[in-house]
């Protein structure tokens, strides 16, 4: 769909000092704007009225409670959490050009993490971003985030992924016992082999 008007982007950081920006947040206060159809902008000094009744979309990580009388007036749409292949695209916006081996390598250590069970926060989009750039800075060869590794517990730079210490032990403890899971069944597998042809013999 084209809407004939003019589009302005305001990039907003954690760092921005901005007043608006919807970092000072006012659930209340939105709501008397959009009856009116009108908001203040403290920053250009502007008040900017809507001819039409406005459609907003606000995104939320449901972090916090927003009064009842907001959501009435909202259509709610939940938005699932990308899947490999939705995220392999994203991914490949923001890094044109990576190469294949290292995406899906990526991909797959980043969805084993995010599947670990009780974690406090599991690693998001932006946070996978973050890693691949940080892997990229270092030359982080592919083969180096592969699961098969019982060397390795989790993968390297996972800072960018993991952000406490809780999570962290649990990532470590839960590919340690797959490492000894992997390790026990190898020589079950053996002598079971050894049973098979000592009675083909």
């Amino acid at each position: 769909m084209k809407v004939n008007v003019p589009f302005t982007s305001w990039h907003i950081k954690s760092t921005s000092k901005s007043q608006q920006g919807l970092y000072e947040y006012d659930a209340v206060s939105r709501l008397r704007e959009l009856d009116r159809m009108e908001f203040y902008v403290y920053e250009t000094r502007q008040l900017v009225k809507a001819r039409e009744r406005p459609i907003v979309f606000i995104t939320s990580n449901n972090k916090k409670e927003l009064p009842d009388a907001f959501l009435r007036r909202c259509f709610f749409h939940y938005i699932r959490f990308p899947d490999s292949a939705t995220m392999e695209l994203i991914v490949e916006a923001h890094f044109p050009g990576l190469k294949k081996s290292l995406l899906a390598e990526a991909l797959s250590a980043f969805y084993r993490i995010r599947d670990v069970p009780g974690l406090k926060k599991k690693p998001s989009t932006s946070e996978l971003l973050d890693w691949i750039k940080l892997l990229l800075a270092e030359d982080v060869p592919p083969e180096a985030l592969r699961s098969d590794d019982a060397k390795s517990s989790i993968p390297p730079l996972n800072g960018a992924l993991l952000k406490n210490e809780q999570d962290v032990h649990l990532v470590e403890q839960r590919r340690a016992f797959q490492g000894r899971g992997t390790c026990a069944q190898g020589p079950a597998r053996g002598r079971d082999s050894g049973r098979m042809v000592e009675k083909s013999l």
